[in-house]
């Protein structure tokens, strides 16, 4: 029991270690709090750095075709994804606190 109390307390305190304790793969982040005016090609700019990216893409209104603030960027390795979502979580992108998780298995 007291492993357990352990780790549920490292998992408060801790971004990083929540979000990877509670998804399998690890290679694709979610990306919330982006301006309305971010683009693809920002926010692979942003990314980038990191690692290498296999796909970024900005979640847009299926009628309107404005962003609705939020995408995801999907890296070639988990490293990589690991030390973005490190280094890029409540930065500014685009003057706007971006907020950086792992993304669910169904996104």
């Amino acid at each position: 029991m007291q492993a357990i109390n352990g780790m549920i307390r490292v998992l408060h305190k801790n971004p990083l270690a929540r979000s990877l304790w509670a998804r399998n793969s690890c290679s694709k982040l979610f990306v919330g709090g982006l301006s309305y005016d971010t683009n693809e090609t920002v926010l692979k700019n942003a990314f980038e750095k990191y690692g290498e990216i296999i796909e970024v893409r900005v979640i847009a209104h299926h009628v309107s075709g404005k962003s609705r603030g939020y995408g995801f960027v999907r890296f070639t390795s988990d490293a990589s994804a690991k030390v973005a979502f490190k280094e890029m979580h409540s930065k500014v992108l685009d003057g706007r606190n971006i907020r950086v998780e792992f993304a669910r298995k169904n996104s």
